[in-house]
């Protein structure tokens, strides 16, 4: 189950920067548009993007485990 779970990190790792990267630039592109349906797109592109930073922060193991003292 230990090499399941290293593969799962790589493989989350990997997926977490495509998306992250994917994220950014249609941000970056959304970004002059205004609208409140475009305001509300750029708000979910960049909750994305911090959800992949989240997902990568996970992957490598620098999130404290929960659990008590």
């Amino acid at each position: 189950m230990e090499a399941l779970a290293g593969t799962e990190k790589v493989f989350s790792g990997i997926a977490a920067v495509l998306i992250g990267v994917l994220a950014l630039i249609a941000l970056k592109n959304d970004w002059k548009t205004t609208g409140l349906d475009n305001n509300v797109t750029k708000l979910l592109l960049g909750l994305m993007a911090f959800g992949c930073v989240l997902v990568l922060v996970a992957s490598f193991g620098l999130l404290p485990r929960g659990g008590g003292t």
